[in-house]
């Protein structure tokens, strides 16, 4: 799969580097709305929606579908409790579904719930598992609500007040949960720091969306391999076993990730996904970790795609089969490297035209990708 990474071409490098993020500020400061989806992507699925145009528009009925009434106030959550863990993640999907909504078709009724519901996270007091569980909840949690958080806070009536409590609660009930990278494997840290970078971006941290973007550089080489390598870095939890901790490949090409013999069906995509948005929040921001990574990403998300595309493991791996359950994991990344900088990546495009878009699965912070960044 060396070929992977040769098809990038020194040119094409070359072009990463000079092609800008245009989201930072003169003066330093975040840009509002500024996490995964920026002000200008909102207003252009907005125009596409408004036209009747594909396919926004039957994915902004799915998400629409999530926007239902849901309980307005939520304590603390133990992870280890299905039903714990199960309410809190309809309540966070159903937040971000009505700010969505809401700034994609102006719907007042769905920015009041968006608002309402928000309100109630305000009282949230944290995570009561005890295990490294709590971090993957507040990985997950964190995505959509600094997501639903940067959308609303836009909105006519959101209110000095309303910023103050929910920054508060998230350095209260996240931060604890977000900050140390967990020690398992490395979808968790992926979607933590999704997760902090989302929320750094609302809560005006610097120090903590610097530490965010120092984590996701750090685990990108920890966790998607170039043959460029030899051997991937050591990282925490790895137990100084790198090919145990890599799930025993049998060949070692560029594109493999640390997960993706363990379980390409799940784990592989979140991490990718995580990854993937963590990247576009910083651009957003005017920090561009796409150009360092880009050969890691691509690499990635083409190999993943081609083992998907065909059911085999590319002799990969000790189980020849390949997972046929596909995340809606590839957009974002499609979305910057093809239509952005002009890559061509045909395994990724082709999954996203016959996999993705009819049928992909949205689960936790793999959120309708088609909705927020199709092109």
């Amino acid at each position: 799969m060396r070929g992977i990474v040769a098809r990038i071409g020194c040119a094409s490098i070359a072009l990463l580097l000079l092609v800008q993020p245009i989201g930072a500020r003169a003066d330093g400061g975040f840009v509002h709305p500024g996490a995964m989806n920026s002000a200008e992507r909102l207003d252009h699925i907005a125009a596409q929606v408004m036209l009747g145009r594909e396919p926004w528009t039957s994915a902004l009925h799915e998400v629409s579908d999530l926007a239902v009434p849901q309980m307005t106030a939520i304590g603390d959550i133990d992870p280890r409790v299905d039903a714990e863990a199960e309410a809190s993640k309809r309540l966070a999907i159903s937040t971000y579904a009505h700010a969505l909504v809401w700034r994609l078709t102006a719907s007042e009724r769905h920015g009041r719930e968006a608002l309402r519901l928000i309100d109630g996270w305000a009282g949230f007091s944290g995570f009561t598992g005890g295990t490294d569980q709590d971090k993957l909840q507040a990985g997950w949690l964190g995505s959509l609500l600094g997501e639903a958080a940067e959308i609303m806070r836009q909105h006519p009536r959101w209110s000095a007040r309303r910023t103050t409590a929910l920054q508060a609660m998230f350095r209260r009930s996240f931060y604890p949960h977000l900050m140390q990278a967990s020690a398992w494997n490395g979808n968790v840290d992926l979607t933590q720091v999704n997760a902090l970078l989302a929320i750094a971006v609302f809560n005006e941290d610097r120090a903590a969306f610097d530490l965010g973007v120092a984590r996701l550089e750090r685990r990108s080489a920890a966790y998607f391999y170039l043959q460029s390598d030899s051997m991937p870095p050591p990282i925490d939890g790895d137990g100084g076993n790198i090919s145990a901790f890599w799930s025993h490949p049998v060949r070692w090409v560029d594109g493999l990730t640390q997960e993706t013999c363990r379980d390409n069906g799940h784990h592989a995509q979140y991490a990718l996904a995580s990854a993937l948005h963590s990247a576009e929040i910083a651009w957003n921001q005017g920090v561009d970790v796409y150009a360092r990574q880009a050969s890691r990403y691509v690499a990635a998300m083409e190999l993943l795609s081609q083992q998907l595309l065909t059911g085999d493991m590319q002799g990969i791996c000790t189980n020849p089969l390949a997972t046929e359950r596909v995340f809606d994991t590839f957009e974002v990344g499609f979305h910057h490297f093809h239509h952005r900088m002009g890559l061509q990546l045909p395994h990724s495009q082709q999954l996203i035209i016959e996999r993705v878009r009819p049928r992909g699965v949205s689960d936790w912070n793999i959120f309708h990708e088609t909705l927020t960044h199709a092109d």
